[in-house]
């Protein structure tokens, strides 16, 4: 993976500073092209690896990227599923059974409907692994070396114990798209002791890293500790702790710790792309001097 991703929070109006920055994004972004722009601001500064939901207006980035490929020739996407709002969206306007018919393929949904709830308990896997083709139709021929299982789905599974079902994520889409399966969590320390146990080795674990603590379950130090002496692909994201740490001071954290592999940021201008990608050069640089 590379050193810095770029994250797509600000395109859909998700701010964890304040309300009126995301109002503002969100009247900025109302167009595809003023995101396609901030991605093409974001390579022109080295960064190749967008890390986004499975937002239904990314499809209409793929779409983009599909129909320039010498422009993106070495532009990655690294899919987050599922992307919860869409479906609680959906919920609000079609209902429950009108969304489980617009999501899920047509053949599972009539047994669904005849079996119900003992349907669904049957085969679970065999359920995710629908559901998981289905979220990824958009991203067809563009490259998605890593897919993501989003927190609120990941950490829902830490909390029910159903270890299983995050081993099997993990081996459909290593088996089915030939690529590897990353998690993102607010629970590093647990989710990592499930993956080891679950017999995969130096998993990709998305999580909250910073100085602040902030969504850190389990608290900074074990987070730290687990960065020194266990092995894990980490990706630090929210390292501003939700707006609790000065940019420079945050990222200076960040590129101290041992095995960060990647640090996760979004930003929404020129300006601000520009100045974090610096920081972390300037960082690297001193950690590695």
């Amino acid at each position: 993976m590379e050193r810095i991703l770029f994250g797509d929070n600000q395109f859909f109006a998700v701010n964890h500073i304040s309300d009126e920055k995301s109002r503002a994004q969100s009247i900025k972004f109302r167009e595809d092209s003023a995101i396609i722009k901030t991605l093409d601001e974001a390579m022109s500064f080295g960064i190749n690896t967008f890390m986004c939901t499975t937002h239904d207006r990314i499809a209409n980035i793929c779409e983009v990227v599909r129909n320039n490929p010498e422009k993106y020739k070495d532009f990655k996407i690294f899919p987050c599923m599922p992307y919860a709002h869409k479906y609680a969206n959906a919920v609000t306007e079609l209902g429950i059974a009108g969304t489980i018919k617009q999501y899920v393929p047509g053949n599972l949904f009539g047994s669904i409907l005849k079996g119900g709830v003992a349907y669904l308990s049957k085969d679970f896997l065999s359920i995710m692994e629908l559901l998981i083709d289905a979220e990824l139709k958009m991203f067809k021929g563009v490259n998605t070396p890593v897919v993501f299982l989003q927190n609120v789905i990941t950490d829902l599974f830490l909390g029910l114990n159903a270890n299983e079902i995050l081993i099997g994520f993990y081996n459909y889409v290593k088996k089915k798209y030939n690529a590897e399966a990353g998690f993102i969590t607010m629970n590093m320390p647990k989710l990592l002791d499930v993956l080891e146990k679950g017999g995969i080795e130096n998993p990709i674990i998305c999580s909250s890293i910073n100085k602040a603590g902030f969504r850190m379950s389990g608290g900074k130090e074990v987070y730290e500790d687990y960065l020194r002496n266990r092995k894990f692909r980490a990706i630090a994201m929210q390292v501003l702790g939700g707006g609790a740490i000065a940019p420079k001071e945050a990222i200076e954290y960040v590129c101290r710790l041992p095995n960060i592999e990647s640090i996760l940021f979004g930003a929404s201008s020129r300006a601000n792309i520009q100045n974090t990608v610096e920081s972390i050069h300037y960082f690297d640089r001193i950690k590695n001097a």
